[in-house]
């Protein structure tokens, strides 16, 4: 239902609007008034975010803890099957994947390890301290202090 003039030529029409064009015409509104996040929603995503970050730094440090242990295992072992080989422990852990020149008789030593050993999860140089008939492997930790609570030893 139209009202107004409808004169042909002056291109005028009523202007009375129906129930579509004010229901079309409120969306719009609302649309165009919901343009941004509230601050709520922005903290409750932050929360999220936060909770999530706490989780994962847990996580990658009890994984650091883990490898640093399966690490220092792994050369116990090595240095087991070295001192098979050679008759006694290195005096240093380099001579695993190196021959060392002060060896009483060199043909008794074999390369245990192809590369040279990688620092620890934290950046560190493992620590071998040989006493005798036994020997400590140390992972400084964390810190990188030796002789702190976050050590790892054999």
């Amino acid at each position: 239902m139209r009202y107004g003039c409808n004169r042909v030529g002056d291109g005028f029409q009523g202007s009375r609007q129906t129930s579509d064009d004010m229901n079309r015409t409120s969306r719009v509104r609302r649309t165009h008034r919901r343009s941004a996040f509230t601050l709520l929603e922005v903290m409750l995503v932050l929360v999220i975010i936060a909770a999530i970050a706490g989780i994962a730094v847990v996580n990658i440090g009890s994984f650091q803890d883990r490898a640093a242990t399966a690490e220092i295992s792994t050369l116990k072992t090595m240095l087991e099957t070295y001192k098979l080989e050679v008759g006694g422990y290195p005096t240093q852990l380099s001579y695993l994947y190196e021959q060392p020149s002060d060896l009483a008789d060199p043909t008794k030593w074999m390369q245990i390890k192809k590369d040279p050993i990688k620092p620890d999860p934290w950046g560190h140089e493992y620590e071998y301290t040989l006493n005798g008939s036994s020997f400590e492997i140390r992972c400084l930790g964390p810190d990188g202090q030796s002789g702190s609570e976050d050590d790892i030893t054999s």
